[in-house]
This record gives C-alpha cells, sequence and structure tokens, in this order.
C-alpha cells in the first residue's frame, strides 16, 4: 500500500521519513538517524538482523533501536487503502518506553544431564552431547528396533535402572529418585552377555534388567556370573537419588506431564531414532544449557489480599487450579499460597484470574499496560479511526499467525488479511491480561477486544478466559451496551493454511460489527492493582451508560469478582466466624448490637464465608449493584441480645443460646443448676459455681 507519511506524521505529531530501500541502498539514512540520538523505529521486522548488523558497524551509535511491523498486520490486506489509522496507532506504541526492569531469578546449570529411554536409543542421543554434557542414562529397556543396533558393549556412560523413577525440581536443581529393584548390578556387571545368552525365558534384554514377570526363577543367570557377581536375587531393593541439571526424556509415558513443563526438561519420544519430531532440535538446545541463565520473575504475591484460605478453611483457588506448570501450591500452614518462581513460566493465568488483585503480573506491569492500549487507541481515533477492534496474541505462535494471514493475503485473493480496525496487540502470553484490562480497552475507546490462541495456550487457560469474558460480556450488556464485545478466537496452530481461511473469515465478521461503545473515551490511568482498574473502568461505562440503568446485573457464577451474600436467618445463629474468615473485611460485625454487615463493593466472592459458616447458611450470589448502597454497610442478619440470667448482661444471642441450650437438653452434664449457668455470662458462672453449698469441689476430695 502507499504510506501517507504527511497523515501519519501529524497523527503522531513528528516528522516521518518514508524509504523504500531503508535496508539496502539507502541505508546512510538509517545510519545517519541511528546517530543523532534520539529513538529511532524502524517500521520493518524482516530485516532486524540487517539493521543490527548495520548499526554494529557505524560509529557513535547513541540512538534505542526498535522494529515494528505494519506490513502484514496492515499494508498486506484489502484493507490497506483505510489502515493509515492502525498503522499510526503501532508507530506510536512502538515509541513507548520499554518495561520497568524487575528482578530476576537465576538458573545455574553445570550440565549434568539424564537421558532417561530404551538404552540403545539414548547411547545415540548421548554421542550427540557427551563433548558438551556430563551424561548419565537411566536404562529402560532397550528399543523394539535394538536387534538392528544394539547397546553399545562399551560402556561409555554412566548407566542406572530401577523402577519407580520420579522426578521434581527445575533447571540445575532436578532431583531423580527411583527403587533400585533389579537383580543385576549394573556397577558390578561387565556386559559380557553370558546372562543374556543362558536365560531360557528370554527374561534378559541388553539393557542388563531383568523382567520379572518373565523370570521363572532357574538361576543360570547366577551361576554364569559367579566371577563378576553382579545377580544377587536376594538383595533388597534400595532407594537410590541423584540429582540433575537437565533431563532428556525419551519414554513413551513423559515423567512430568505439565502442559507447561519446568525449565530444563524435555520429552521428546524417540520411536524414529533423530527423525523424530522435534528430537533434532531439542539436541541441539540441550548443548546450549550450560552456565548461568536468567528470566524475568514474572508475578507479585501481596499475602494480606489473598483470598485463598483462613483458619486452613480454603476458600478461592482460582490459582491453583489454573496454573499449568505446577508452580501454585497451597500451603495450609502458612495459610497462603506459593508460588514457585523457578517453575512460573509467565503465562499470568493466575493473576487474571485472581478476584482481588493478590497476584498482579509485574513484567510488564498492568500500568504500562495500560499506557499502551490508551495510547493505540487514541493515537487511532486521532488519525481518523473509527471502531477499534484490539486483536490480543501471543509473541511466538500468535504472531506467526498474524503473519502468515498476511502472507497469505498478499498471494491469494480468498484471504483479505488483518481488517484495517483491527489492532494486533502482542503479549508474551495471551493468558496474562484479562477483565480489568479489557474493560479498560472498551472504556479508552475500543469496540471489541479479541483473544486469539492457538495450541500453545493450556486447555485451563482457554477455560479460565472463556470465564472472564462471559462475566465481561455480562457487564457490559447489562450496564445497556449491546452487541458481543468479547471474543476468543481458536486456532489450532501456528498460520497452518488450513485454518487461515477461517481465521480470516471470523475476522472479517469481527471487522464489520459494531457493539455499542461508550460516546467519549476514559481519562483514567490502569494502576497495578486491579480492584482499583476496575472500579474505574466501571464508574466511566456507568457514567456513559446509553439507557436506565438497572439496580443490579446478574453475573455468571464462574470468575465473577462482584457479588452479594444471601443469608439464612433462620440458620444463623450470628457466631460471626464468617467475620474473621473474610480477607476483604465486606463482612463486618457490630460492637455494640448482635449484628451481621456487609459492604458489597468489598466482596470478592471467594467463597471463605460459605465454607467457614458452621450453619451453612451463606450463599454466593454474583452480581454488581449499581446503587449507591454497594459502598454502605447493610444488616444481613441480626437478633436480640440474651441476657445474663444473674447480671442481665448481654453476652450472647439469643438465637445461639437457645440453640446451644436445644443441642445439650439431653446431656446428663447439662441438667439442673448446670444447665442454668449455661444461660449466664462468664464471670457469673464462676461465681456460682463457688457459691453453690451443694458443689463438689476438688479441694474437697481427698
Amino acid at each position: 500500500m502507499p504510506l501517507q507519511p504527511q497523515t501519519l506524521g501529524a497523527a503522531l505529531n513528528e516528522t516521518l521519513s518514508l524509504h523504500s530501500a531503508l535496508c539496502r541502498r539507502e541505508a546512510g539514512a538509517f545510519q545517519k538517524a541511528v546517530q543523532s540520538g534520539d529513538d529511532v523505529v524502524v517500521a520493518c521486522t524482516q530485516e532486524k538482523r540487517l539493521f543490527a548488523e548495520v548499526a554494529q558497524q557505524t560509529e557513535g551509535v547513541r540512538s534505542v533501536i526498535k522494529f515494528v511491523n505494519i506490513r502484514e498486520t496492515g499494508g498486506w490486506s484489502r484493507d490497506a487503502a483505510s489502515a493509515s489509522p492502525k498503522i499510526a496507532a503501532l508507530l506510536a506504541a512502538a515509541h513507548l518506553p520499554d518495561a520497568e526492569p524487575v528482578s530476576t531469578v537465576t538458573y545455574k546449570s553445570a550440565g549434568r544431564l539424564l537421558i532417561v529411554g530404551a538404552l540403545d536409543q539414548a547411547e545415540q542421543i548421548a554421542a550427540l552431547l557427551a563433548d558438551t554434557l556430563d551424561v548419565t542414562i537411566f536404562a529402560q529397556g532397550v528399543s523394539a528396533s535394538a536387534l538392528s543396533g544394539f547397546p553399545a558393549q562399551e560402556r561409555q556412560y554412566p548407566v542406572i535402572s530401577g523402577t519407580g523413577l520420579k522426578l521434581t525440581g527445575w533447571l540445575g536443581q532436578f532431583e531423580a529418585k527411583w527403587d533400585k529393584s533389579n537383580p543385576i548390578d549394573l556397577d558390578l556387571c561387565t556386559r559380557c552377555n553370558a546372562c543374556v545368552a543362558v536365560c531360557p525365558e528370554g527374561a534378559i534384554d541388553l539393557s542388563y534388567q531383568i523382567d520379572s514377570d518373565k523370570c521363572k526363577f532357574h538361576r543360570d543367570c547366577v551361576a554364569v556370573c559367579k566371577v563378576a557377581g553382579a545377580i544377587d536375587f536376594s538383595r533388597a531393593p534400595q532407594s537410590a537419588s541423584e540429582a540433575f541439571d537437565l533431563v532428556l526424556d525419551l519414554g513413551a509415558q513423559p515423567l512430568i506431564t505439565l502442559h507447561a513443563p519446568p525449565q530444563g526438561y524435555f520429552a521428546s519420544a524417540a520411536s524414529a531414532g533423530l527423525a523424530s519430531p522435534g528430537l533434532l532440535a531439542t539436541v541441539l538446545k540441550l548443548r546450549d544449557m550450560v552456565g548461568e541463565f536468567e528470566k524475568p520473575k514474572f508475578f507479585a504475591y501481596k499475602q494480606k489480599l489473598c483470598a485463598h484460605s483462613r483458619n486452613e478453611t480454603v476458600g478461592c483457588n482460582a490459582c491453583v487450579d489454573i496454573c499449568s506448570a505446577g508452580a501454585v501450591s497451597s500451603e495450609k500452614s502458612r495459610k497462603q499460597i506459593v508460588v514457585n518462581p523457578n517453575l512460573c513460566v509467565g503465562c499470568g493465568a493466575c493473576t487474571t484470574v485472581c478476584p482481588t488483585g493478590a497476584l498482579t503480573y509485574a513484567y510488564p506491569r498492568a500500568s504500562e499496560q495500560g499506557v499502551r492500549l490508551k495510547t493505540l487507541l487514541t493515537t487511532y481515533a486521532k488519525a481518523g479511526g473509527a471502531h477499534a477492534s484490539l486483536l490480543f496474541h501471543s509473541q511466538v505462535k500468535g504472531q506467526q499467525t498474524i503473519e502468515a494471514l498476511g502472507r497469505a493475503a498478499r498471494l491469494q485473493k480468498a484471504i483479505r488479511g488483518v481488517p484495517a480496525n483491527v489492532i494486533p496487540v502482542a503479549l508474551w502470553h495471551t493468558a496474562s491480561v484479562g477483565l480489568d484490562l479489557w474493560l479498560s480497552a472498551i472504556a479508552f475507546g475500543a469496540s471489541q477486544v479479541t483473544v486469539l490462541v492457538t495450541d500453545e495456550e493450556a486447555p485451563a487457560y482457554l477455560d479460565g478466559l472463556a470465564d472472564q469474558m462471559r462475566v465481561a460480556q455480562a457487564l457490559l450488556n447489562g450496564l445497556g451496551y449491546p452487541g458481543v464485545h468479547f471474543q476468543l478466537l481458536r486456532t489450532s496452530s501456528a498460520g497452518a493454511p488450513a485454518d487461515l481461511g477461517d481465521l480470516d473469515a471470523r475476522l472479517q465478521s469481527l471487522a464489520r460489527a459494531r457493539p455499542t461503545v461508550p460516546a467519549s473515551p476514559a481519562r483514567f490511568a490502569v494502576a497495578q492493582e486491579k480492584r482499583s482498574t476496575l472500579d474505574m473502568a466501571l464508574d466511566h461505562l456507568t457514567t456513559q451508560a446509553p439507557v436506565a440503568l438497572p439496580e443490579a446485573i446478574e453475573l455468571p457464577s464462574r470468575g465473577s469478582p462482584f457479588g452479594s451474600l444471601l443469608v439464612n436467618r433462620d440458620a444463623c445463629t450470628l457466631c460471626l466466624s464468617c467475620v474473621s474468615a473474610c480477607p476483604a473485611s465486606a463482612l463486618q460485625d457490630n460492637p455494640e448490637l448482635p449484628q451481621l454487615k456487609f459492604i458489597e463493593k468489598n466482596c470478592v466472592q471467594c467463597g471463605l464465608c460459605a465454607s467457614t459458616c458452621p450453619e451453612d447458611a451463606i450463599t454466593l450470589a454474583p452480581r454488581l449493584l449499581l446503587t449507591p448502597q454497594r459502598k454502605e454497610a447493610r444488616v444481613l442478619n441480626e437478633s436480640q441480645p440474651y441476657q445474663c440470667i444473674r447480671c442481665a448482661k448481654p453476652f450472647g444471642t439469643l438465637k445461639a443460646i437457645e440453640s446451644m441450650l436445644g443441642r445439650l437438653a439431653g446431656h446428663a452434664m447439662f441438667q439442673g443448676p448446670a444447665a442454668d449457668r449455661l444461660k449466664m455470662c462468664g464471670d457469673c458462672r464462676v461465681i456460682d459455681i463457688y457459691s453453690a453449698e451443694n458443689e463438689l469441689k476438688i479441694t474437697d476430695i481427698r
């Protein structure tokens, strides 16, 4: 498409230079720009490597160089003629500073590699790695093709074997545990193969392990191994463990089945040897994994906001359930969740489903993402764009899908490409952005928010995103904004030709949709605190609502961070255990009267109150109350105080005392005067015990 530098420059408040061969004959202009000291944005990602080389060869480079793709996202599209507002938005976002640095997580690898699998296959892979890594093999028999490729007779690598192999840890700190139950001691075995030859059942394979299901106890193998003494059936199984830095799992059933396995663990079935899909790439990657490595600590955790558990009762478990890396766990002794930064892969799903904001995404922060979204949308509108639709996608397969769609539009008449009003927004992971930023985007002027997901996302992430979208859509529709504002676009792989046609059709449908949005965009700044951002976004959307507002908006039960409580007054005894359990101060008591009060604005629907209530008298009611009462304390239940029958001092509720008297009425210990003491306050109860003449005291016992 022919770019319009004057139009784009006006939207960006700067003078733009248009080049047609900046990476070739016009490279001098690039060199001059990077010597100026001003930030330089190159609107081309194809020749990023070439530009970096030119910059290295240029003296006096003082500029920060950034790259942005406007070709596949805008220029290669049937809507290219009207894509200038989107291109201006992408250029403006590229000018933003990088995310503020955060603390890092460090891994140290000395190159101790454990290869798990068939001995012959493991030895073939070990031969490619032994010059760089310290290889140990955990033998799991031999492959079906071992007759055409025997394990090496020479003992080139330490070989261990056993049963019940378990693996824990991460890059640089793996621990393997197993039971040494094999009658053949591999450290003593000389691989003479006499036992294999003499065994009448063929119970011993070339990995020198005995199949107990085949062995008929002839013990011929023991007889031929007298010199080495490697075979002993009377040897008791022993537990063993060893530390490793890296693990290559070639087994048919991976030892770690997490969707996001820990750093340093690679699972690749080796049924076809090095021809197995991805195995050669894994081998090359392993060769580079020696030394010290760092990654950002992607999350921040505030325990005081966490609604996970109180008093050993679990309420909200959203982060634990959704984590595909096994990085989030419950620690009841500390009454909180624990996030292992070494296992965390930075997907951000836990921060998205957290209702309180106890877990927040740290790299980039929510506030930085908010600036980015506001920059995109305000620049798009300033350049004359309308009905902006944000398309969130991952930086890996999502980006590949967008670029494949652009190339297909360039080459195929049937593909239209990314529509002019659809603005791609790359994320480290699509699960890292949720309800707070989606609603903020609508408040800032977006008409739609779409999340493109591929097969790299865990199924739990898709369920979590779908739940969040149902809540977001219910909020907007309830506020009087008709139409579909939030959608999840699923494609099976990164830009497979068979999927591009369907994806293209769905994007075109999105581009034609015109859901109702606020008449004027919001100006608030996205806060790092999730609840604060939600409140500001909802305040703006409520103020701009096109119709009269209802009293409340009913919300889906899954994923709602807002709601009320229903209390069964007949069952509730006002024990107030729910008040001490509430992490958000939504439930409160009254020091003067037996009352249970509730501030709906504070409620995060964690369910701790319902789990704690001994009478099962509390039910969650997901909704968004739109009246001023949402911010005010209201009484959910109250009762008459029960007065001491001796001094008339209130010391409990009428309902609680009556319930206690009813439960203990038939108990032998609470008859006569003892029953009356249940109706007394603590002081009078003690006085009555010591003043009663017929009371048996411990001092009377001889």
